[in-house]
């Protein structure tokens, strides 16, 4: 119990994690022509602090959104959603008719507050989604699982960031192989550095090393291995990876627990296989659709880990090249 306690303290942690404007604009930019007369919801964000808030208000005109609807978490000591002290859960809503050329102030447009706390998955906010054709946010990471599951419930297009290794949780790797969610335009190398609250900043100065922090302008930016991830169409999407390599039995050994072959890195697929083989994780960068299929994630046909001559090479999705096994 004591570990497990441990393990949420530190996914909450994770939860004070709050997304650049800049990371926002350059992901969501591709995705203009999808907001257009649309309703977005930001359901994790406070107004007064909010990036998202701030990109879709500033930009409501210019992206022709019909509605911008955002709630705020009341603050607690943990699964904190706002870098403010919140003492009421508030939610606002935006048409676009107040103010021009600038940010809304969320006193001029009006802040209402919600009767309970603000939680994605109260009465009150589920309501809210239920208006929404677009949510866009940066949720609790600790709350990932149960907060894409009800985006999927409700049927919502989504443009939302999580943590990279999301993708082998039970729960959501069977979404990305039946085609509803896939990883943004931004690709998974990296991460992207997110600010954090003021209180924090001594703690993370202490407890981290400096590979996991930098200072932009004297303001402390945290490393967070996280991507974006969508069920909206982006052009990266239809791309086909151009393969170039030629199967032999040399360059690419067999699994020990299931008929397929290892490939080791994605640039290494080969041009003329038409079986089943094991690429990284790293190829859902790429994934395209109508080019490939998905079969299975990591394990062999006696459901354990794939193995090579026993060894378990790190997670591997199991895939088919459509267009040479049709």
């Amino acid at each position: 119990m004591a570990n497990r306690n441990l393990h949420r303290a530190k996914n909450a942690k994770y939860d004070e994690f709050y997304t650049q404007l800049s990371d926002i604009s350059d992901e969501l930019r591709h995705y203009k022509k999808h907001f257009r007369d649309k309703v977005v919801y930001c359901n994790c964000d406070d107004p007064t602090v909010s990036n998202f808030f701030h990109y879709f208000a500033y930009g409501f005109r210019r992206l022709k959104l019909k509605k911008l609807i955002t709630t705020c978490y009341k603050s607690r000591e943990r699964d904190l959603f706002s870098q403010h002290d919140v003492q009421k859960a508030i939610w606002l809503q935006y048409d676009g008719q107040l103010i021009e050329n600038r940010i809304p102030d969320p006193e001029q447009i009006g802040i209402h507050h919600l009767d309970g706390d603000g939680d994605f998955r109260s009465e009150e906010c589920v309501e809210l989604l239920k208006q929404a054709d677009i949510v866009v946010t940066n949720p609790p990471f600790s709350l990932f699982r149960e907060y894409v599951a009800q985006l999927v419930e409700y049927d919502k297009k989504f443009i939302i960031i999580g943590d990279k290794n999301i993708i082998t949780y039970k729960e959501i790797f069977p979404l990305i192989k039946a085609g509803k969610m896939w990883v943004g335009y931004k690709t998974m190398s990296g991460g992207l550095y997110m600010d954090v609250p003021q209180h924090r900043v001594e703690e993370i100065k202490a407890n981290y090393s400096k590979g996991s922090y930098k200072i932009f302008d004297g303001v402390l930016k945290f490393f967070a291995r996280a991507c974006w991830y969508t069920n909206l169409p982006h052009r990266r999407r239809n791309e086909e990876i151009i393969l170039t390599e030629t199967y032999s039995p040399e360059k690419y050994p067999r699994y020990d627990n299931y008929d397929a072959i290892e490939v080791s890195r994605v640039e290494y697929i080969p041009k003329d296989w038409d079986g089943a083989m094991g690429v990284p994780i790293t190829f859902l960068n790429k994934f395209n659709p109508d080019q490939f299929e998905i079969i299975k994630f990591r394990k062999g046909d006696d459901e354990k880990d794939l193995r090579i001559n026993g060894k378990e090479p790190y997670f591997r999705i199991l895939i088919r090249n459509k267009k040479l096994s049709q």
